[in-house]
């Protein structure tokens, strides 16, 4: 279905105000996700009109599915978007390990030093990440970190919706439009138990596991520090509970005594 005509207002206000920004230069942090998908495509529509730059930096650590880093590669190369992959080194601070409720502000605060590290060493005067109108309604340390930083959220200034978002991209033909919400790993862990790389590596492989074996929407959550705790969408359960030796198995050589279908289905919002 075509975008609306305010839909595409909007779209096109997005557009224009990114074109200033990209005239000194624009950083978009790119996540591999539908909204920082959004922002770049906007901004390389943006940079085309102004003779200016974007430069596009996806920041990995053990925290950053392989799935994200994938779909980010791919989608920069399809843009024809200046891409760097940068190492970030959140899982090196001990306030993020905690696994409080600020482990995101200790999260977005490396990466935006990140962005800012890369941008004044390329003569780049602008970072702008993927920050939405929808996200208003949710507590969102990151955001606060990125106020701090200086960072621009354009698609919340152009008022855009993940809605809006998802339509954007569905009419300019990108199949990243369809991809579910894809949080980092360390959202598997409880508030309150520490992040450590090994559970961030039990959780990519039991999730890795099940979407090989054709089961893509799935949250492998961490419960406790002896079991695994399976979301996924109730078309899905069925092949969940038919791999269930295999789970059992791959678990137990992980170290955990069990592992458990959720009958809640999958949601989103973490795994406190």
């Amino acid at each position: 279905m075509p975008v609306s005509s305010e839909l595409m207002a909007r779209r096109e206000r997005l557009i224009h105000l990114l074109s200033p920004h990209t005239v000194p230069g624009l950083i978009v942090a790119f996540s591999g996700g539908v909204d920082s998908a959004c922002l770049l495509w906007a901004a390389r529509e943006a940079a085309k009109k102004s003779a200016g730059r974007v430069l596009a930096i996806t920041a990995v650590s053990a925290s950053v599915p392989d799935l994200d880093l994938r779909d980010a590669s791919e989608f920069a190369e399809k843009l024809g978007v200046e891409h760097r992959i940068l190492r970030s080194r959140e899982t090196e601070n001990q306030e993020y390990l905690k696994n409080d409720s600020n482990r995101c502000f200790h999260c977005k605060t490396e990466l935006f030093r990140i962005a800012r590290e890369e941008a004044d060493a390329e003569g780049i005067q602008h970072i702008a990440y993927g920050y939405t109108i929808s996200d208003r309604g949710d507590v969102r340390p990151g955001h606060r970190a990125a106020r701090m930083a200086g960072v621009l959220a354009p698609l919340e200034e152009a008022e855009l919706t993940k809605e809006d978002i998802r339509a954007i991209l569905r009419e300019e033909g990108f199949s990243l439009s369809e991809k579910p919400a894809a949080p980092c790993l360390s959202s598997r862990i409880p508030t309150g138990l520490p992040v450590t790389i090994k559970r961030l590596e039990d959780v990519q492989q039991v999730e890795t596991f099940l979407r090989d074996h054709g089961v893509q929407i799935v949250r492998a959550r961490i419960h406790d520090e002896k079991t695994i705790r399976i979301e996924t969408e109730d078309a899905s359960a069925a092949k969940v509970l038919e791999l269930r030796h295999d789970l059992e198995r791959l678990s137990r050589s992980l170290g955990y005594r069990w592992i458990t279908l959720d009958l809640g289905g999958y949601r989103t919002g973490g795994s406190t």
